[in-house]
C-alpha cells in the first residue's frame, strides 16, 4: 500500500473542491461525486488537467473509470498509486 501524506491529501482535495465548486468534498471523503452531481465529464477532464499541472501526475482519460474514481477518498488513493 502506498503511503498517503496529509499534505498530498490536502492538495488533491483542494483541486477537487475547485473542480467541483464545493467544499463538501473536503468534509465527506466518501461522497459519490457523480451520483451527487458534483462531477460530470467536463469536471473529470478539468480534474485530470489540474492534477497533471499541479501535482505532476499524468492520468490518461482512458484510465479514468468512474467506478474506481467515484469518491474523494478513492481519487486520493488512485493518484497516490501513480505518484
Amino acid at each position: 500500500m502506498v503511503e498517503i501524506t496529509e499534505a498530498f491529501k490536502k492538495d488533491v482535495l483542494d483541486i477537487l473542491a475547485e473542480v467541483c465548486e464545493s467544499d463538501e468534498v473536503k468534509d465527506e471523503p466518501d461522497v459519490r461525486l457523480f451520483e451527487e452531481g458534483l462531477m460530470d465529464s467536463f469536471a473529470t477532464i478539468s480534474l485530470l488537467v489540474e492534477v497533471e499541472n499541479r501535482l505532476n501526475i499524468k492520468v490518461p482519460v482512458s484510465d479514468f473509470d468512474r467506478s474506481q474514481w467515484a469518491t474523494p477518498k478513492m481519487i486520493i488513493e488512485r493518484l497516490a498509486e501513480r505518484k
